[in-house]
């Protein structure tokens, strides 16, 4: 099924509206790292939810309205890249950009997460400034 929907769920996307964000990652200690990271880079956060797994996000997503989701690709329960094709299976959840935040660094998962629907990737570790222009640049291109 093609994705038909553009645009996001949540608030973010009309003129000085922030970004709703799910970070997804298996490590607490990372997920709040990826938050405080966000935060100070200056790119224009609203709500911040977190999951451990993507299912959990999955179970997220049909209680929040969600623009961005950052995602690491190793996790247990669902890793990120069953988690995007499962977000590329649903016609509400397909149009939501997802950047992979991980240590992988395997040139062919990461051609795969792009065939699958990514929008992005950051290597761990990272500096918020990449993380600001990363996202900046993907919720630009998605709101024009």
């Amino acid at each position: 099924m093609a994705c038909l929907r553009q645009g996001g769920q949540g608030g973010g996307g009309g003129e000085n509206m922030p970004y709703n964000v799910l970070i997804v990652d298996d490590s607490q200690t990372m997920r709040k790292v990826i938050r405080k990271s966000v935060t100070i880079s200056g790119f224009d956060l609203g709500d911040c939810w977190e999951a451990g797994d993507g299912q959990e996000a999955l179970k997220l997503l049909s209680l929040h309205g969600v623009d961005l989701i950052l995602a690491d690709l190793n996790m247990p329960v669902m890793n990120g890249l069953e988690m995007v094709r499962e977000l590329q299976k649903k016609e509400e959840y397909c149009h939501i950009p997802v950047v992979l935040i991980t240590t992988e660094g395997s040139e062919k998962r990461l051609e795969e997460a792009y065939a699958i629907g990514i929008k992005g990737y950051i290597q761990k570790p990272f500096h918020p400034e990449t993380l600001r222009d990363v996202l900046s640049r993907i919720m630009e291109g998605t709101h024009a």
